[in-house]
């Protein structure tokens, strides 16, 4: 069993916001199996009004949170296609979480905007409510689960596909079509694109009665938040992008290289480091020994449960453990304990990374409506899935671009603006971050976005991967950007304290 330490770290890891590409192995929120995440109403009250909208008490909860967080929920109707008014509607899921002290209230509320594509914003806000202490003593916060997203007539597909197996393209178009199918009984697949949540965001501002509004963005969130003050510029008061989607950027083929990239500098701190590089040798040359292994032939390992502690047996393949890597490469903390894992399954010992492996498959199940994700990326991303002969020997290679650009030919696509791609030229106030590890959005993205936010600034925090507006001081900082919405009056020589997390020599830490 792993020690307490490295459940926690692990625990930590699954906080990350997940960007890009998974396959469909949600389960359908229809389907009898309960969700890890709920809304729960507390009791039958008076609805309370914001604006036009009608709120309930509810508690906001979260399987990645142990917080709990009183809120008012609501719902607010609006066109599938508005192009057809009178045709069908969806209902939006608001939560609003009201100030928490007294005395003057400002004006312009927070917009979360949660990541994925396919995340829910009400799901995702209780684990990065600390963040937002400070913001919301007088601010009202607003969390609506984008359309196809929670229970914005959630678009999730239940796959029956066997794990066993190392997915190919081919299945991943059959996947596609079959999903599209079964959806189709409950939305038109083209409206569920970002250029429709923005018009939805803006709809549920005006109904709330604000006439400005902070955008706080998230992976990509981000893009949605670039989208909003591109198309209502008077109505976006500031604009936080933590890991940054650039709107000039196609998603298809950025993962391979970017997360190569990342583990250079995360691995780097143990081949930089003699006692770490002398235990555990090149992390990135016993990984790729350790892929090739696999791809030759994946390996039948019994483990522990890392959850229950009881036996299993299953089947470890590389597709499985390159994907372990990508998403531990989020956290670097949590990427750590890579270099131990992988040179102890090059010494023939597999449960660790095994355990794990399935632990983080079960822990991201339903994180994602895959359903709307298909509709964001086939619609906004198709041109760019194209295979590169130079991501060929990287850790994910070319299985993504090839698997969404065969998944994309089956999917309905919505229409994107003409502008849709150009980058964000605006002066409303800007604060960008990012992570110096970030495996999806790397620093680069940052710089190439600010240079067309005159009003923007960008911090990039050291040693820190994706999703990092909770990282050291960041948060007294983010409170100090919303209050004054300035960014070029703050003072981020508190982020110079962040220090980098060294190896797991052994699963207890990085010392022996």
């Amino acid at each position: 069993m792993m020690s307490r330490k490295t459940r926690t770290i692990l625990s930590l890891a699954l906080l990350a916001a997940v960007f890009g590409y998974r396959s469909l192995h949600s389960k359908d929120a229809s389907s009898s199996h309960p969700t890890k995440t709920a809304t729960t109403p507390v009791a039958a009250l008076k609805p309370t009004m914001l604006g036009t909208l009608a709120f309930t008490p509810c508690n906001l909860s979260s399987s990645l949170s142990r917080d709990s967080l009183e809120a008012q929920c609501g719902h607010f109707e609006v066109p599938e296609d508005r192009s057809q008014p009178n045709g069908r509607k969806i209902m939006l899921n608001i939560a609003w979480l009201e100030p928490t002290e007294s005395g003057e209230k400002q004006p312009d509320p927070v917009f979360f905007l949660a990541g994925g594509p396919g995340q829910s914003a009400v799901e995702t806000f209780p684990g990065l409510n600390p963040v937002f202490k400070e913001v919301r003593k007088q601010r009202h916060v607003i969390l609506i689960d984008q359309r196809g997203t929670g229970k914005s007539n959630l678009l999730s597909c239940k796959s029956e596909q066997d794990d066993t197996h190392t997915p190919t393209p081919e299945l991943m178009q059959a996947q596609a079509q079959a999903c599209a199918a079964t959806l189709s009984n409950k939305a038109d697949l083209r409206f569920y694109t970002t250029t429709d949540a923005v018009a939805d965001l803006d709809a549920v501002r005006q109904a709330i009665g604000a006439a400005q509004v902070n955008l706080v963005g998230v992976s990509y969130g981000t893009r949605v938040a670039q989208q909003y003050a591109m198309r209502h510029p008077q109505a976006t008061r500031s604009v936080v992008l933590d890991s940054v989607v650039p709107n000039t950027l196609g998603l298809g083929n950025i993962f391979a290289r970017n997360l190569d990239d990342a583990l250079a500098l995360q691995f780097g701190l143990c081949s930089k480091d003699p006692v770490c590089k002398n235990t555990l040798g090149d992390p990135r040359a016993e990984l790729d020994t350790l892929l090739t292994t696999l791809r030759a032939a994946p390996v039948t390992v019994r483990y522990r449960d890392a959850t229950t502690g009881e036996w299993q047996q299953g089947e470890l393949r590389a597709d499985a453990v390159a994907g372990l890597v990508r998403m531990y490469a989020y956290m670097p903390l949590a990427s750590g304990l890579l270099p131990k894992l992988i040179h102890e399954a090059n010494a023939g010992h597999y449960e660790g990374l095994m355990a794990l492996t399935k632990m983080m498959a079960g822990s991201m199940e339903d994180a994602m409506a895959m359903g709307m994700q298909l509709s964001v990326v086939c619609s906004e991303d198709s041109d760019s899935m194209v295979a590169r002969s130079e991501d060929a020997g990287t850790v994910l290679g070319n299985l993504m671009p090839k698997g969404m650009a065969e998944m994309c030919k089956v999917w309905p696509k919505g229409k994107l603006p003409a502008d849709f791609h150009q980058p964000l030229r605006t002066p409303v106030p800007a604060l960008v971050l990012e992570g110096e590890f970030d495996p999806v959005t790397p620093p680069r993205y940052g710089k190439d976005v600010v240079k067309t936010l005159p009003n923007g600034r960008l911090f990039v925090l050291r040693g820190q991967g994706h999703n990092v507006m909770g990282a050291g001081c960041m948060p007294k900082l983010f409170t100090q950007f919303i209050e004054k919405a300035n960014a070029k009056t703050l003072d981020g020589a508190c982020l110079d304290k962040l220090a980098y997390p060294m190896p797991f020599l052994n699963f207890n830490g990085a010392a022996p």
